[in-house]
């Protein structure tokens, strides 16, 4: 697979205002010296754009561009999806919280970049699986559902959206109060939000007219969402959520994944301290854990018999995380939906935050 491998050249201008950042055919450049650095390579070779004459090296092609310490990227994505928490990471690698949280934000734009890069276009060969698992952002009065999209039998993942949901469930008078107070002050959750995601996601998935098997629980906001994707011919079958998560449960893939998301993800732990303060930082690290369960874990830890990617007949063999790190991907030469690319541009914003930081390349290109 192409994004595995290293640049061995500059394939390509990477100022996205070039013609050459497209269109390869008739690029070229020269080189323009070196540049040293505190940690290897060393020695940097730099290049020159014969077209817009701008000034760019080999570090710009790799994931660790613009880092102080590039080292850390890959020892941090492991520990991200080994279950450790910000601070965990911080004191093990020696640095600032902060700083994990700025490479588990870039790790999770890149992971994203990989997904799409990655996942099939073509039609559905296997059933889906429909599924939305719950967390919350900020304190459990800000509840959010990610709606996931999965192969049955690959347990490949095709990706997610999510919603704003309101508070429900048992709560005391104090509760019911304090939700009040938090509602009239940052306003309620969209009330269609899962209709309206869901179907979103199913249009993302399968953009083309075709016929699918779709298994689902039974919740109500699933079926109105299929009739807003009027080009998908949907034989919808669905099953109570109270049936035993087994492996013939036909929701298995997503029961066995919600498993791993709570196992594997310290901020979706229950009674945990390292919940995430921002859906944007959440769906970041779901974005990184996807990646890692559709290329790099084994289908049976004990059995090692492929990845989802390789059972969905993506891959010949399985990837190490420093693989999928290799290159940099370049969100201006992919395609990338407008829904996931406000996740690229950390567009999400927390309602109980005023100041919800957006993702801007000023040193990107």
């Amino acid at each position: 697979m192409e994004i595995t491998r290293g640049y061995t050249a500059p394939p390509f201008c990477p100022n996205p205002r070039c013609a050459a950042h497209s269109r390869t055919e008739t690029w070229r450049y020269v080189r323009a010296g070196y540049h040293p650095r505190r940690h290897p390579p060393l020695c940097v070779q730099r290049y020159r754009c014969c077209h817009c004459r701008r000034h760019f090296s080999d570090q710009t092609f790799r994931t660790s561009y613009w880092l102080r310490r590039p080292e850390l990227l890959a020892p941090i994505a492991h520990g991200l999806v080994a279950g450790s928490a910000f601070r965990q990471l911080a004191r093990s690698l020696a640095c600032s919280p902060q700083t994990i949280a700025l490479h588990s934000a870039r790790l999770g734009r890149h992971a994203l970049l990989v997904h799409q890069a990655t996942r099939p276009r073509q039609v559905a060969a296997e059933p889906l699986v429909l599924d939305s698992f719950q967390s919350f952002e900020h304190s459990r009065y800000s509840p959010t559902l990610f709606h996931l999209l999965a192969g049955q039998h690959s347990h490949f993942l095709h990706g997610f959206t999510d919603s704003e949901v309101r508070r429900s469930g048992r709560m005391s008078r104090a509760q019911k109060r304090r939700r009040a107070e938090l509602e009239a002050r940052f306003g309620r959750p969209e009330p269609r939000s899962i209709e309206r995601e869901v179907a979103q996601l199913l249009a993302l998935v399968l953009p083309q007219p075709q016929k699918l098997t779709l298994h689902s629980d039974e919740h109500a906001d699933y079926p109105r969402a299929l009739r807003r994707v009027s080009h998908l011919s949907c034989a919808h079958h669905t099953l109570s959520s109270r049936a035993a998560p087994t492996s013939r449960n036909p929701l298995f893939a997503l029961n066995l994944f919600d498993l791993l998301i709570r196992h594997s993800s310290a901020n979706h732990r229950r009674r945990s301290i390292a919940f995430s303060k921002r859906r944007q930082s959440a769906a970041e690290r779901l974005w990184l854990l996807i990646v890692w369960r559709n290329f790099v874990k084994w289908f049976s830890e004990r059995r090692h018999d492929g990845t989802p990617a390789m059972r969905a007949g993506l891959l010949a063999r399985r990837l190490r995380l420093e693989e999928l790190l290799a290159r940099r991907l370049f969100v201006t030469r992919l395609e990338l939906p407008e829904r996931w690319a406000q996740y690229y541009w950390r567009k999400l914003a927390t309602r109980r935050l005023p100041n919800c930081r957006a993702h801007r390349a000023v040193f990107a290109f």
